[in-house]
């Protein structure tokens, strides 16, 4: 069996190590980067917690010891069903199976000037573009006397409410507190505003009412973010975000974490495409009138009995439907074909950190909410789990003590060659409000 996968992240690194040194199977993993991404703390990296090496990882150096799995650094440009064939900027692979893993990019709902001028999060290029932005940032303020100038420079607005908006908000806010005020002592950064707009009426709306309580109260009362809900983005011109209502925010740094959409390469069928970019499978991952062709993590839109909207696109959802995939086409290859299982989501629970000893943690059996410190604990342990490689562990810890000793970070780095801004035209002004996309 010939299986090709679209995608190194959770869903398909999952899928081939599952399938790694099996007997009649051959794998081709392919993948426009190298490497292996852990997307929950690129906020980390853009907020000069982490280096990008220590959230990243080879994907050659998984399969080292491999007999099986081959990879292939590609652009995927379409799927030809018909013949068996993936088309890519490197060439054409033929494949028995294909399984499609290439998750989800942001969703800027349509808005070119959001998509033009707000920062993404969906990668770790995007997440050092924003730090090299921050960090420009507040070198440029140095040399600004108009105080209506200032301002704009200085305010930072995070649009969207669930996890990772908490989450960067919250570090930010680390950031203005503890660290930014000795690195630029002339600046006051007293009035530096950082705003975490979200359109529904609570923040963390995927998890429970407690869970989004505290860490609103987090985020006002200990870390002083302002915080909207019911608040929808309209629009932004490079100098100030306008509001549903009318309002204006000035502000030059805009960070969209406010949805995403599936990556859906060209040649699927538009009709088996759903809400958010997703494509509708059935229990075992199969793409609907496909035999061969399987879909997997945030792109995968599967309705089952406890979820009949689809899955949460979480990690720990794209990482068991890679698990229980890679059961069924060993069984598959081995001619089992009347004991394939279904997939169904066990849900362990949800997190999220809003900062230092503050997060908060949901576990649904028992049962149970928890904060604070106790919280912020899990989600470190938990984290340090899911990284890949003994040495990003051991690099993450280290950095994850040091400042929470020193209440400092060490990586405020501005490469210049590799932060290039764009050019963009403001009516008579012309700005570098962001860098390259």
């Amino acid at each position: 069996m010939k299986v090709v996968i679209i995608g190194g992240g959770f869903a398909g690194l999952q899928l081939a190590r599952k399938l790694n040194n099996k007997k009649g199977i051959e794998v081709l993993l392919i993948d426009k980067n190298n490497y292996h991404q852990f997307q929950p703390l690129f906020y980390q990296v853009a907020t000069a917690g982490l280096d990008a090496s220590n959230i990243s990882f080879p994907l050659r150096k998984v399969f080292h010891k491999s007999h099986n799995v081959r990879f292939r650094m590609a652009t995927v440009k379409e799927v030809k069903q018909a013949e068996n064939k993936l088309v890519t900027d490197i060439g054409e692979f033929e494949y028995d199976v294909l399984v499609m893993a290439m998750g989800a990019n942001t969703n800027f709902f349509g808005n070119t000037n959001l998509q033009e001028l707000a920062f993404p999060m969906k990668s770790t290029t995007e997440a050092l573009q924003l730090r090299h932005h921050l960090i420009q940032k507040f070198e440029d303020a140095l040399m600004i006397k108009d105080q209506a100038e200032m301002e704009k420079m200085l305010n930072i607005i995070v649009v969207g409410g669930g996890p990772t908006g908490v989450e960067i908000s919250g570090a930010v806010a680390e950031m203005r507190n503890n660290i930014l005020p000795r690195d630029y002592p002339e600046l006051d950064f007293s009035k530096m505003k950082i705003f975490l707009l979200e359109g529904s009426p609570k923040t963390l709306g995927v998890m429970s009412a407690k869970s989004s309580t505290d860490s609103r109260g987090y985020l006002e009362n200990k870390l002083g973010v302002i915080v909207r809900t019911g608040t929808i983005v309209k629009d932004y011109d490079g100098e100030e975000v306008t509001l549903s209502t009318g309002e204006k925010i000035p502000a030059k740094t805009v960070i969209w974490a406010a949805g995403v959409k599936g990556n859906v390469p060209a040649g699927v069928d538009p009709a088996l495409i759903v809400r958010g970019n997703r494509i509708k499978v059935n229990r075992q991952s199969r793409m609907e009138g496909s035999s061969n062709i399987y879909v997997i993590g945030d792109l995968s839109y599967m309705e089952t009995p406890k979820y009949d909207h689809g899955h949460p696109q979480l990690a720990n959802v794209a990482i068991n439907q890679g698990k229980t995939l890679a059961k069924n086409l060993i069984r598959i290859n081995s001619g089992q074909t009347s004991e394939l299982i279904d997939f169904e989501y066990k849900d362990k629970g949800s997190m999220a950190t809003v900062g230092r000893n503050l997060a908060v943690v949901d576990i649904p059996v028992p049962k149970l909410h928890v904060k604070g410190f106790l919280a912020w604990l899990i989600w470190m342990f938990l984290h340090l789990v899911l990284i890949l490689g003994v040495k990003n562990r051991m690099q993450i810890f280290i950095n994850w003590m040091y400042k929470y000793f020193t209440y400092d970070q060490s990586l405020r780095l501005l490469f210049k060659e590799f932060y290039k801004p764009r050019v963009v035209e403001h009516s008579s002004v012309r700005e570098t409000p962001a860098a390259t996309h």
